[in-house]
């Protein structure tokens, strides 16, 4: 018998020994997290707001870390492609998904049906950015206002096109038709950058487009912005009325990027990477580089995150339900 209790006790000693080796090694390994090169997933192509908020935060946690971070641009298919190669990548921490209004909100309000639960599949990080959106036309266009713009429109109902890069942009657009009592046609494209040759080009006649984009085109003279969708007048676009002043009164429609991972990441490595891109979001030069672009930084961390996100998934679903937006 006493043997026995000498084999079970030194059993159950081994036991906690491993444990507590275990328990060590996994903390060792959340300590030197990342301990390897990252990939941001981007589903739009480079010269969207989101690419660029990719491209500025990777070389922030490379300074870091001194671990190389990969932007990876996977556009179209609404975001589909660029969600897939998340979910198919190891839920380790080391792929990030660098996502936008459009897929972590919008088209949970445009499908019938997702490839993916934009709130359930991934786990967030932290809000990054969020800018106003540009009413667009060509340089040389004959709409020099709003009021132009919704006369043409009004004269040949179903004949004016507009460019979409993303749900979300489609959904501005909508709202936008809904409430000047226009039929305009939409015309999907891959990204902002897309959207923006194609309004230059006059291939479509007006589109939303990312203040970050578009604002450089609109101050060389090829596309003139007949609004700025915010509250306020844009400091570094200066002479573009508000939607308001345009006489869209109460007229708003923002983008904005915020970074997540797969929710099947392991917690330690989740808030690892949290902590690091909620440090980059408070740098001071962090709000400097946004303000350059026409855009302001965003604070908040996980909680804030999805509490932000289903504020507004809720948000868009009301405006697809009010513009009468036939789900695809």
């Amino acid at each position: 018998m006493t043997s026995r209790r000498h084999i079970l006790k030194t059993l159950t000693s081994l036991c906690l020994l491993a444990a507590a080796i275990g328990g060590t090694a996994v903390q060792a390994q959340t300590a030197a997290f990342p301990s390897k090169p990252l990939r941001f997933v981007v589903p739009f192509p480079p010269g969207s707001g989101t690419d660029t908020s990719a491209r500025y935060f990777a070389k922030k946690l490379t300074e870091m870390t001194g671990q190389t971070v990969v932007v990876d641009n996977k556009p179209g298919a609404n975001g589909f492609i660029a969600v897939r190669a998340v979910q198919s990548a190891p839920a380790d921490g080391y792929t990030v998904f660098v996502g936008s209004n459009s897929t972590l909100a919008v088209n949970a309000a445009l499908f019938k049906s997702l490839p993916y639960d934009p709130v359930a599949d991934f786990a967030p990080l932290t809000m990054m950015m969020r800018a106003a959106a540009l009413l667009i036309v060509p340089g040389q266009s004959d709409y020099k206002t709003v009021a132009d713009l919704v006369a043409a429109a009004k004269a040949k109902p179903g004949q004016l096109n507009y460019g979409a890069g993303s749900a979300g942009y489609q959904l501005m657009a909508e709202a936008f038709n809904d409430a000047t009592r226009i039929q305009a046609v939409h015309v999907p494209f891959k990204g902002a950058s897309e959207v923006v040759s194609a309004v230059t080009a006059g291939t479509v006649q007006f589109a939303f487009a990312e203040m970050t984009s578009a604002q450089e085109m609109v101050k060389a003279g090829k596309l003139r912005a007949l609004a700025f969708a915010s509250e306020q007048r844009s400091p570094t676009l200066p002479a573009v009325p508000t939607a308001n002043e345009a006489g869209l009164p109460g007229f708003t429609a923002y983008t904005w990027v915020g970074a997540m991972v797969s929710s099947k990441t392991p917690k330690a490595e989740t808030d690892k990477l949290a902590s690091l891109f909620t440090a980059i979001e408070r740098l001071p030069e962090t709000r400097e580089f946004y303000e350059r672009l026409g855009a302001e930084v965003m604070n908040g961390g996980p909680e804030e995150m999805r509490a932000f996100q289903a504020a507004e998934i809720k948000l868009w679903k009301r405006i697809a339900t009010s513009a009468k937006v036939e789900l695809q």
